[in-house]
């Protein structure tokens, strides 16, 4: 989209907006990051959940069953005492991991920037 582009290109369902309601959550970039770049694409829950620290068990559980509806990862019970849950990419989460792991490059690149941003309330960052 750019300026002077045909009304359209701005719905509500057009593609950018699609794209920053997928990731509304700081979580859903942050677990797709992480079972990929950390964990080959598949990681149990408690991995992830010490993989990314700050996150709440709830919070957790309320990604994974988003990104799961959202057909970017999938989940598998393994017939084990006690039962284990395994997460994994599917191909469409791994389409995903690209602009994340560009984004991601880019805020390491450019810390100094970000260094600049006045926190956001309720930020954790001093």
């Amino acid at each position: 989209m750019h300026a002077g582009s045909p009304d359209e290109e701005w719905r509500e369902d057009c593609a950018p907006r699609r794209v920053l309601e997928l990731f509304a959550t700081k979580w859903t970039s942050m677990v797709l990051h992480t079972l990929h770049a950390r964990h080959g694409g598949t990681a149990r829950t408690g991995v992830l959940q010490r993989s990314l620290p700050g996150i709440s068990k709830k919070m957790l559980t309320q990604t994974l069953r988003e990104m799961e509806a959202s057909g970017l990862i999938t989940r598998h019970v393994e017939t084990v005492v006690p039962p284990a849950v395994e997460y994994r990419l599917t191909p469409l989460g791994e389409r995903f991991v690209v602009p994340v792991e560009l984004l991601y490059a880019w805020g390491r690149d450019n810390a100094d920037a970000l260094d600049f941003l006045v926190p956001r309330p309720g930020s954790r960052r001093r």
